[in-house]
């Protein structure tokens, strides 16, 4: 048996998730999964109720000077959340 073409399995993978529509979810998924890594364990524990709907994040936060420090380095979240998961998966934040 002779190989023609050798693809990487990684490769493969994500062929087959963006043909069968799972791309986004996933990537949204693995966003969501790295909110603590991103942001850091004291402000991850102070939040809840993640969620993404049409590009947008919302996050629930239980402290409101917490939430009044993000909003200002909102866009600076939403740049390292996104180079973390590696594609452009939340266009905005919503902090209530």
């Amino acid at each position: 048996m002779r190989r023609h073409q050798a693809e990487q399995v990684g490769d493969i993978v994500h062929q087959f998730l963006r043909e069968e529509g799972l791309e986004t979810p996933y990537n949204e998924y693995r966003l969501l999964q790295s909110w603590p890594e991103v942001v850091g364990q004291g402000i991850a524990q102070l939040t809840s109720n993640l969620q993404i709907r049409n590009r947008v994040l919302y996050v629930k936060l239980k402290s409101s000077v917490l939430r009044q420090e993000l909003m200002y380095g909102r866009q600076s979240l939403v740049y390292r959340l996104n180079e973390h998961v590696g594609a452009q998966v939340i266009d905005h934040i919503v902090l209530s």
